[in-house]
């Protein structure tokens, strides 16, 4: 059964031991939202988090999905040496992903790859404080929104027809390019890229989510899009009504949008 369904970001400036004391204070809002969101989890107990990351092995023509039965990581190449990450992965959930693609012919590429992204390694360092569920990582592609929305459906029917509780959540930033000091540079359509979209997301207005203007989506330099597209096609096996967008936070201090939502009414 479906318990759990989230949108993260993942700047690893929000974790403590990364981001400076005034950095901290920048992000606050995003910060306590991580921290409501696990508060969430533990709530839902997902016993297995299907996680969809922008920086794990994306593809131009096919899918990505980990299979590592051990999963690894760490923040080193951000200057934190102390936090160590380690995760089963779920090899039923994986063989199930692996077929489900296969009936819907969705391309799909495994990889044995157990050292995980900070796209993943960041919500983690928040949200599984207490809690231990299984991880499967997976990473979107090149290819357009119908196949990333047909693999959350597949994901989603996977999800509704297991009797164990799964989670998944969409790791992503929106616009990159929200400030003159951004990283990506500044454009004045990142604030309409993710104001429009967050309307979207409140209204579902899937199909207004799924036909934005690429023209928009390229000129924000985001990165979370089609990670919620996934997430988007899997709440389609659910009732219309059952679920709807909780926005804990948003805010872009840096430069870069940083939404951070639950998916309220998986479980009561």
């Amino acid at each position: 059964m479906f318990s759990f369904a989230a949108i993260t970001p993942h700047p690893p400036i929000i974790i403590p031991t990364i981001g400076g004391k005034d950095d901290l204070k920048k992000v606050k809002k995003t910060i306590e939202a991580m921290e409501k969101l696990r508060e969430k989890l533990e709530r839902a107990r997902p016993e297995t988090l299907i996680l969809i990351s922008p920086h794990g092995p994306v593809g131009f023509k096919e899918m990505g999905l980990v299979k590592s039965e051990v999963l690894t990581g760490d923040l080193s190449m951000f200057g934190d040496f102390a936090s160590k990450f380690s995760f089963q992965n779920d090899k039923d959930i994986c063989q199930k992903i692996i077929v489900g693609c296969k009936k819907a012919r969705i391309p799909l590429k495994t990889y044995n790859k157990p050292d995980l992204d900070h796209g993943s390694l960041v919500p983690l360092y928040y949200l599984t404080k207490i809690s231990k569920p299984k991880i499967v990582p997976m990473a979107y592609s090149l290819l357009d929104n119908s196949f990333h929305f047909l693999l959350g459906k597949v994901l989603g029917k996977i999800a509704k027809d297991e009797k164990r509780r799964i989670g998944i959540i969409a790791s992503g930033d929106l616009s990159h390019r929200l400030l003159p000091e951004a990283p990506a540079g500044y454009s004045p359509r990142g604030k309409e890229f993710d104001e429009t979209l967050i309307k979207l997301l409140r209204k579902k207005d899937i199909d207004g989510i799924l036909n934005m203007d690429g023209g928009l989506i390229e000129e924000a330099g985001e990165c979370g899009y089609k990670s919620i597209i996934i997430l988007l096609g899997a709440l389609s096996q659910l009732e219309v009504d059952s679920w709807k967008l909780e926005v804990f936070s948003y805010e872009g201090p840096f430069g870069v949008g940083y939404l951070v939502a639950n998916i309220k009414g998986l479980i009561d």
